[in-house]
Parts: C-alpha cells; structure tokens; sequence
C-alpha cells in the first residue's frame, strides 16, 4: 500500500499517514525536513547525550537518513545521494531513538536491539531503495549543514525533500518485512 509521511512527523492526520498505519512492506513517500547523519554524526550525537549537551536538533518525530552523500554538481543542490548501510548505526540507534528519533531510513538489515527499540517506542525503520542515489538527489529541494562541518561529507545535514520514496522494512510493532 502507498503511504504517505510528512516530516518532522506530529502524528496529525492532515498531515499523512500515522506511523501505525503504516505495516511491513508498505510503500512510503516522505516530504519535509530529513536529516542525514552517518558514523561519526551517531557517535557525536551519542557522546552529547551521555555529556547532558544540547543536540543540534530536536529528535522528536524527525527522521534521519544514512546517507553516502557526494559534492553538487553546478546548479545541483546536491550530488547523488543514496543510502549507505544501516547496520553501521545499530550501535547508536537505540538510544537515539529512545530519545524520540521517529523514523530512521537506510539500507540493509538492522540489529535486533534496533527492531526492540522501534517497538518499544513506536517508530520505523525505512529502507531506501540502493543504485537510486540520482533518484534521490531530485527529491532534495535544500541541503545545509547543521552542525560537525569538520566531519566534512560525515558531517550532520538538514534536507528539505518532496516525494522521497522508500518502503516499511520494520513497522512500530517491531514487525520485519521479509519480502
């Protein structure tokens, strides 16, 4: 089934679909704000919260992609930009997303501690279809960096995207697609 998510999430009907409506295997498109963050952004975030520092976003009902970013071509706000592999992140996911991260979007399988913290906080882990990096380039309206520049393409970004595709891989019962 289609589904369709606006971003940062609130739950509101007139704004799309509700995260439990959305099942294993459903279609998503997403429009609205997604941050990007990798690594070296996921261990930042993890230390800031461990140290009681400010974040440099609020998690609460946002999304945050794994992305392999490259430089903008000439009159490009971006170069392609697909996902890269989620497992990289199963260290760090769980406690940002007990700290109200909605909805992560990647590649590839996730840990169970990941597929415990999404039920248990009622979120979703999205998969970004891999080889589609130009694809999603044309999805990005704007992308600025918002904080940790000197990670340069590490660093943690604020897209604005309209019409972003993806598909449910975990719903906010835990639930995995296998298909």
């Amino acid at each position: 089934m289609l589904r369709n998510l606006h971003l940062p999430y609130s739950g509101s009907p007139e704004h799309g679909d509700t995260i439990e409506s959305i099942l294993p295997g459903d279609d998503v498109i997403l429009s609205g704000i997604l941050y990007v963050g990798r690594d070296q952004v996921h261990k930042r975030l993890k230390e800031a919260i461990e140290a009681s520092l400010p974040l440099p976003f609020d998690f609460a009902g946002n999304a945050i992609y794994y992305m392999g970013p490259s430089p903008a071509p000439e009159g490009f706000v971006i170069g392609a930009a697909g996902p890269t592999t989620s497992a990289r992140m199963d260290p760090f996911s769980p406690l940002l997303i007990s700290k109200g991260l909605s909805i992560m979007v990647g590649k590839g399988p996730r840990s169970e501690a990941v597929r415990e913290a999404v039920e248990k906080y009622h979120g979703l882990y999205l998969q970004a279809y891999g080889g589609c990096g130009a694809l999603y380039s044309s999805c990005i309206t704007k992308a600025e960096t918002i904080a940790y520049p000197e990670l340069g393409p590490e660093a943690l970004l604020r897209l604005e995207i309209r019409d972003f595709p993806a598909v449910c891989v975990i719903d906010s019962r835990g639930t995995v697609y296998r298909g």
